[in-house]
């Protein structure tokens, strides 16, 4: 298996993997192969950290990373919103996630990003390193419980000084 760059030629595969990967997670609101779509398009979208896993020729896992606004106490600074992480439900548990969310934020962080930021699974995330926005003083402003509205440092202490809100959307 190997990770690469999304390709435009995918977006048509990553919709089928996204939309079949969210019929059985454990969170989903069935419309992440749309948002996936819709980021696309926004201006904080980063080609180079949309990633894809393939296995013989057949996309197995993706994972998008985009600008994130963070309304901080000294002023407006950027994170990455990660969304969506998905992998084909017959290679889960061998890895896939992890090994996408790992060199997503390993590539982020060559980039000069400092934090991500993402709804997910508390029990899923936490071994990332994530944790509630809350925890770092930063409010979370969207209508989505603060339980799954989470954070990660790349560089340490940098959200810790932040303070502020952030809305997930």
């Amino acid at each position: 298996m190997k990770i690469r760059e999304a390709k435009t030629s995918d977006y048509n595969e990553i919709y089928n993997l996204v939309k079949t990967a969210f019929l059985t997670a454990q969170v989903s609101d069935g419309s992440e192969q749309d948002f996936v779509y819709e980021l696309r398009k926004r201006e904080g979208y980063i080609p180079s950290l949309e990633l894809v896993m393939e296995e013989q020729n057949e996309l197995v896992g993706h994972v998008m990373l985009t600008k994130q606004v963070i309304h901080g106490i000294d002023g407006i600074s950027h994170g990455l919103l990660v969304a969506p992480l998905c992998v084909k439900k017959e290679y889960r548990n061998q890895k896939v996630g992890s090994r996408l969310m790992e060199e997503a934020m390993k590539r982020a962080l060559q980039l000069g990003y400092t934090s991500l930021f993402l709804v997910g699974n508390p029990e899923y995330y936490h071994r990332f390193g994530f944790r509630s926005t809350r925890s770092y003083g930063i409010e979370n402003r969207s209508e989505i419980p603060d339980e799954f509205v989470m954070a990660v440092e790349l560089v340490e202490n940098v959200l810790t000084k932040c303070g502020g809100y952030v809305v997930l959307e």
